[in-house]
């Protein structure tokens, strides 16, 4: 028997900022992702968090408007506004 298996599309959204950039632990909390820094700090150190589609472990890393960064199949587009 044979089955196939057919992988959601991942979802996008958009996260606005208004300064130069953002860090990737506070885009996460911007986005509702981690409650707290530390909690951004381990889902990135896990190796759980992509940015600009490679897996990034620098919380720190910082987001310019046009860079996107994924979790769980939602990729999250930064624009400045």
């Amino acid at each position: 028997m044979r089955l196939k298996v057919k992988i959601a599309d991942k979802e996008e959204k958009i996260l606005e900022i208004t300064t130069e950039f953002i860090r990737l632990d506070s885009a996460m909390k911007l986005a509702a992702i981690a409650g707290t820094g530390g909690e951004a700090k381990m889902l990135i150190q896990d190796g759980l968090v992509k940015v600009n589609g490679e897996k990034c472990e620098s919380r720190g890393k910082k987001l310019r408007d046009g860079d996107s960064f994924e979790f769980k199949r939602t990729v999250w587009k930064i624009k400045n506004i």
